[in-house]
This record gives structure tokens, sequence and C-alpha cells, in this order.
């Protein structure tokens, strides 16, 4: 298979990212005006590119979520590994 060739079918390995990811692919793909199953009635050039602008959001918003996960466990920890309490 080519590098630049984009897989629409779902991937076998099923992760809670995974999972996430093809819903925040589906949330802009129906920003967008489509859905899953109209990327196969499309053009082909046209199908790629919304699948890439689709991946890149997806993967910007994994990564947003991440970050936020990391500076929130980053917060409830102290020195040393404590939980800070705010009263």
């Amino acid at each position: 298979m080519p590098e630049n060739t984009v897989v629409y079918d779902r991937d076998a390995t099923e992760t809670t990212e995974s999972t996430l990811e093809r819903k925040l692919i589906a949330e802009y793909l129906l920003d967008k005006g489509y859905c899953w199953s109209d990327l196969k009635n499309l053009p082909k050039k046209k199908a790629n590119y919304l699948m890439k602008e689709a991946c890149r959001y997806a993967a910007l918003k994994l990564a947003e979520i991440e970050a936020r996960s990391k500076f929130r466990r980053h917060i409830r920890e102290g020195q040393g590994g404590r939980e800070l309490h705010w009263r």
C-alpha cells in the first residue's frame, strides 16, 4: 500500500484512544457536512483531503486532552507526589 494512501475502514485495534479518535474524526466530518460512508462516494482527492484534515483535527484534540490531563494531575499532586488539598 503506498505511503500516501488513506484507509477509511476501522483499524483492528480497539483502544479507548482509537475509539475517541474515530469519534473526533466523525465530528470533524459531520461539521463539514459528511459522514464516514460519504467518503467512498467522493472523488478520491476530496476524500483524502477530508480525511487528512479530520486526522489532524483529531490529533490536535487528543493532544489537548492529554495536556489537560497532565496539567490537572500536576496540580493535584504536590511535591513528593502528595495531593494538594484545597479549602
